[in-house]
């Protein structure tokens, strides 16, 4: 009989090229797991583990073939999140992210075929997509992607204000952003900047910065909660200068490209909460391997067998199950061809999908803290990091609250919470 996956606990029906390329993840499995706790004491992503990605081909896990990848799409990409998150969130967080810069590439790529650009904007565009997915997949190159910045909206999850000006050869960017992981890990960064002669969000542009670029620099150390090991400084950009042929300007570029996504503006998000519903799982199977070990002294049995422990154990099984069920749907619906819902309802069952599997992913933490006792709730164990993992997946991108409400206004209102916006069209100036 072959051997189950980690994979398989959240989709039990990999194909075969599915199964092959969980098989190269289920391989890096014990390194991750080996490095988590003092990972998540330094506060810093593995020096080893690019290598390891890399070794594993697994840096292109969802860029195509024809670019030097594995060829793998979504459900590749929750199904790995998913399994490294029961072993260390913080480097499936990082990896995300890395992952997330394909959309960069493929959402260009695929609006092209859509023919949503003028034929004089394609080749400038086709170019920056496709160098994209060659550095990560035939280069093995790892990304950073920067879009979140300090400063809020509103009404949208991500205002840039970030400025591109452009200058002989090329831009110069300038802002700071709050939010993405690798920073000074990352071979290259991925920022979102808005040219500041374009107005409104069609003048939003993408441009590579590599790490050592002049004028870029991490911000201060970033002291989480949780997912301390995903080097999740943000960027500070000062006169930055990136050459024309690594960035993608073209006014209306990106913003097209989005409109190819299935899901959320990106695309891709769920895998962010297959993290957390993988950290669950991980503190769920040691807390049941610990209760089902440890034997009371007077009778012998399992402490798990205390009528105590059993209400929490279906307490438990109950929020796994759940979260697993939200997940599992919204991959189903990101994920199928043809599709099986459009794409509004798809976004508006991801805003009440992200919090339901956040929260429930966090009781499970939490109950098998209980579960596990006094002597079990140590900061840097399993119980530990999983408690302040999860915890992150309550605010990380928006908290559960904020979904159901966007939901509601969307129902009452018809207007919803956009993905990103500018300064500049909210009414104000940058």
């Amino acid at each position: 009989m072959t051997e189950k996956l980690t994979a398989e606990y959240l989709l039990p029906d990999l194909s075969d090229a599915e199964r092959e390329r969980q098989a190269r993840v289920e391989s890096i499995l014990p390194a991750v797991a080996a490095a988590a706790e003092e990972a998540d004491v330094t506060a810093a992503f593995p020096e080893g583990h690019a290598k390891l990605f890399a070794d594993a081909g697994l840096l292109g896990l969802v860029v195509p073939e024809e670019y030097g990848g594995l060829g793998g799409g979504l459900r590749d990409l929750a199904a790995t999140t998913y399994a490294l998150g029961t072993v260390c969130g913080s480097t499936a967080l990082s990896f995300f992210f890395h992952c997330s810069a394909s959309s960069r590439g493929l959402l260009p790529l695929a609006a092209i075929d859509a023919g949503l650009y003028a034929e004089g904007d394609v080749p400038e565009i086709r170019a920056f997509a496709e160098k994209v997915l060659h550095r990560m997949g035939t280069e093995q190159k790892l990304m950073g992607n920067f879009a979140s910045e300090a400063v809020k909206a509103s009404n949208a999850n991500v205002l840039i204000s970030t400025t591109a000006t452009k200058v002989e050869g090329g831009w110069l960017l300038n802002g700071e952003k709050s939010f993405g992981c690798l920073s000074g890990t990352a071979d290259y960064y991925l920022v979102t900047a808005a040219r500041d002669d374009v107005a409104g969000i069609d003048g939003l542009g993408l441009f590579f910065v590599a790490r050592d670029s002049e004028g870029s620099r991490p911000r201060a150390p970033w002291r989480g909660l949780g997912m301390r090991a995903s080097d999740n400084f943000g960027l500070v950009l000062e006169n930055c200068f990136v050459p024309d042929d690594e960035a993608l300007a073209v006014p209306g570029g990106f913003t097209s490209a989005t409109t190819m996504s299935r899901g959320s503006w990106v695309g891709n998000q769920v895998a962010i909460a297959a993290i957390y519903a993988g950290v669950a799982r991980g503190v769920w199977d040691y807390a049941m391997a610990r209760t089902m070990a440890a034997k009371f002294a007077d009778t012998g049995k399992p402490i798990a067998s205390s009528p105590m422990h059993q209400v929490m154990i279906g307490d438990g099984e109950s929020a796994l199950g759940e979260a697993h069920l939200w997940l599992r749907r919204q991959i189903d619906l990101e994920a199928s061809d043809p599709p099986i819902l459009p794409k509004e309802d798809v976004v508006a069952s991801w805003r009440l999908a992200k919090g339901a599997i956040c929260e429930h992913a966090f009781t499970v933490a939490t109950t098998a803290m209980k579960m596990c006792g006094t002597s079990g709730a140590l900061m840097e164990n399993e119980i530990g990091r999983a408690v302040r993992d999860t915890a992150m997946g309550l605010v990380q991108a928006f908290p559960a609250e904020r979904g159901r409400l966007d939901l509601a206004k969307t129902i009452v209102e018809q207007q919803g919470w956009a993905g990103l916006t500018t300064r500049d069209s909210m009414g104000g100036s940058r």
